[in-house]
């Protein structure tokens, strides 16, 4: 690609810790180079800049970054780090200790989705589920 895209995320002097904190989460994930004002790091291969911006700006829920996940054990883990600090949400939302939003997906919900069927009652079960759980989706 010859216009790279790289996710920055502003923090108010927290870019070094909330990059170790989700290079410790994520595999294939380090810090590529830092100094006062960004730290650069890589998520599974995508890349990311933290930058201490000073207390200006805050997140909110309408940018967040989508964990797809084939199993319950990858929900439960990422769900587990992610919450470490932060607060739990609906239908797969969270936001973790630094205020960032995420959400943590099942790969499966496309599918189960595209059934106009069974559309409706899954719909119905993730809105009552914070965390998602699969044989819930899969059994609606």
């Amino acid at each position: 690609m010859k216009n790279e895209l790289t996710f920055c995320l502003w923090f108010d002097g927290q870019a070094k810790a909330a990059a170790e904190f989700y290079c410790s989460i994520f595999e294939n994930s380090s810090i590529t180079s830092e100094n006062p004002f960004v730290v650069t790091f890589e998520l599974n291969g995508r890349k990311m800049m933290g930058l201490n911006g000073g207390p200006h700006f805050k997140f909110n829920e309408s940018v967040s970054l989508v964990v797809s996940c084939e199993t319950q054990e990858e929900i439960d883990y990422y769900w587990a780090k992610l919450t470490d600090g932060g607060e739990e949400s609906m239908c797969g939302w969270l936001k973790d200790k630094f205020g960032f939003s995420w959400q943590i997906v099942p790969t499966i919900l496309a599918s189960l989705m595209s059934d106009t069927d069974k559309a409706p009652r899954v719909m119905q079960a993730f809105s009552q589920m914070k965390k998602f759980n699969i044989q819930t989706l899969i059994n609606a």
